[in-house]
């Protein structure tokens, strides 16, 4: 009897944490589906519009003076955090959702966990051991496979789709966010707290294209169904991933919560083929496989490695 009262609250952080992928993987699913019906900036400015507006009354009361402070001491950091994290690998992702399939940005995106490894080789002297080498040449063998979409000839010709390259340099982007949010300067406050500050810093570092984009009358959403993509990003993707993932992170702790994130690929790539109607290409299917074992051989905890004695 005792067992059947503690299973549900034992089940509920990974039910939350089964879900939480599959909320960030629908920024790049409506992303790609209003592509045509909303300017890519005003998306973003948007989107983190909402969310600053949303959440900044709850950092207020709970850290005013800690918010405040990091305010006036670390603006310059929470300006690039913003343009980093809301501006290149926001406003710049949807750009790229408007030049290539969302199957293509979910896989290449997908990459900046081993980005990330190697800018804190180049900027923090991370040592690379030969394991995570080998995840990162499967990784970007796997990405080079679907920017030249199985076609080697495309390499000769230097015919890229750009939306590819957008999405490419969005996840360096984010890959360099991922690094910086762990400032020291930073710590003062929770999570919650500095995730809205800096997306109300990235609301601003959108706001200049999106209102040269406002200015000519083309950018808002131009359809009811683009109105409730926007709020599915706001809410969805933004708002129920971000805490999906800190209540996973508090209740399984970083390194359980962080292994399900890998979930957002096969997540992404269904629904682009389930709710976009994308195909699934065979040169799909080979970047798939690269890509997802050179993350895990990459980034997977070392003991899983090690022969048992």
């Amino acid at each position: 009897m005792s067992q059947q009262t503690a299973s549900p609250p034992q089940a509920l952080p990974y039910a939350v944490m089964l879900a939480t992928p599959l909320f960030f993987s629908t920024n790049i699913i409506f992303g790609r589906y209003v592509a045509g019906d909303t300017a890519p900036f005003v998306l973003a400015f948007l989107r983190w519009a909402s969310v600053a507006a949303i959440l900044l009354p709850f950092a207020l009361v709970r850290q005013g003076a800690a918010v405040r402070a990091v305010l006036a001491d670390h603006w310059r950091l929470l300006l690039t955090l913003g343009f980093l994290g809301m501006g290149l690998s926001g406003g710049v992702v949807y750009l790229g959702l408007s030049l290539t399939t969302a199957t293509n940005a979910t896989l290449i995106y997908s990459t900046a966990p081993i980005l990330i490894i190697l800018l804190e080789r180049l900027f923090r002297g991370r040592a690379i051991g030969l394991r995570e080498t080998a995840g990162i040449a499967l990784g970007f063998a796997g990405v080079a496979i679907i920017v030249l979409r199985g076609d080697l000839t495309t390499l000769a010709r230097l015919t890229f789709n750009p939306g590819d390259l957008l999405i490419a340099m969005a996840s360096l982007s984010w890959a360099g966010y991922s690094i910086l949010y762990r400032a020291e300067g930073l710590r003062r406050l929770d999570n919650m707290s500095l995730f809205a500050l800096v997306a109300g810093f990235g609301a601003l570092v959108n706001l200049p294209l999106a209102a040269m984009d406002l200015a000519s009358a083309d950018g808002l959403p131009a359809t009811r169904e683009a109105w409730y993509a926007t709020g599915g990003i706001v809410l969805i993707s933004s708002l129920l991933a971000f805490s999906g993932f800190q209540y996973g992170v508090r209740a399984l702790g970083a390194s359980v919560a962080g292994m399900f994130m890998y979930l957002m690929t096969p997540y992404g790539v269904l629904m682009a083929i389930v709710f976009l109607g994308e195909r699934l290409e065979p040169f799909h299917l080979a970047g798939i496989v690269l890509v997802m074992t050179g993350i895990g051989i990459a980034t997977l905890p070392a003991k899983l490695f090690r022969r048992r004695r």
